[in-house]
């Protein structure tokens, strides 16, 4: 059951990080989306949000039903 949560959580933090992206990035347009390379610092946030919901979704499953 834990997997289930875990996965339920990057799901959730997934969604989390594309929200946030789309809020940090309104203002860029398409090109510059496509091809400024300094850009790629913003997916792997997008990345590192939906691992943190995994922990913290498992973390209070473990709290609440462990």
């Amino acid at each position: 059951m834990v997997y289930v949560i875990g996965l339920i959580g990057f799901v959730v933090g997934f969604c989390v990080g594309q929200m946030m992206l789309m809020f940090l990035l309104r203002h860029k347009t398409n090109e510059d989306l496509k091809t400024d390379p300094r850009l790629k610092v913003y997916g792997l946030l997008n990345w590192l949000v939906a691992g943190i919901g995994s922990i913290v979704f498992v973390g209070l499953y473990s709290q609440y039903f462990g």
